[in-house]
């Protein structure tokens, strides 16, 4: 059964994580092209929709967490028993867990992107003084 439920978590946040990094696919490649308008703008693009996959999937399947289910925390507890209230709670936490952590990395990714943004606005707008 804990098996059944690792490839389980695991499908169900790679899953979720090719939605997301999909949903912001078209606008990361927008943000870095203007940002950096040479060719390593797809390759930045590349490694933030890897980074994405790699962010999603690691928050989305929680072993320390699953590890209840093989193994008690201490010698006086028993072990958990997946029962189908379980399930739906270790689904459900799989797919909060993995949107939550993509959204935390493409926060950061923005947030540099936009800093990134005003510096390069600002030497465009500083040369377009200068000539």
């Amino acid at each position: 059964m804990f098996f059944t439920l690792l490839l389980a978590t695991l499908g169900i946040a790679i899953a979720v994580s090719t939605g997301a990094v999909m949903l912001f696919n078209k606008p990361v490649g927008k943000i870095l092209k203007r940002i950096v308008k040479d060719e390593i703008s797809d390759a930045w693009h590349r490694y933030i929709t890897f980074a994405g996959f790699v962010v999603g999937v690691s928050g989305g399947v929680r072993i320390y967490d699953l590890e209840r289910y093989i193994s008690a925390p201490h010698r006086e507890a028993e072990v958990l028993v997946l029962t189908a209230e379980r399930w739906t709670l270790e689904i459900y936490r799989t797919v909060i867990e993995t949107l939550q952590s993509i959204a935390w990395m493409y926060l950061v990714v923005f947030i540099v992107a936009l800093l990134a943004y005003v510096i390069v606005r600002g030497l465009e707008l500083r040369r377009g003084r200068e000539d």
